[in-house]
């Protein structure tokens, strides 16, 4: 908690919340990424079976 307030400090609060909002929205862009990726392979296996 001290190295928090110590980074509110020296970088300001919206720096530090922004920061904060990346590390935890990184996992979920990361699943959103693979969701995305499989959505585009069955897709294209769905076009391939039409043909």
């Amino acid at each position: 908690m001290e190295e928090l307030a110590r980074l509110t400090a020296t970088y300001g609060f919206p720096m530090v919340v922004a920061f904060y909002l990346l590390v935890r929205l990184e996992k979920r862009l990361t699943e959103l990424t693979n969701a995305i990726n499989q959505m585009c392979n069955y897709v294209e296996r769905m076009e391939v079976m039409k043909k």
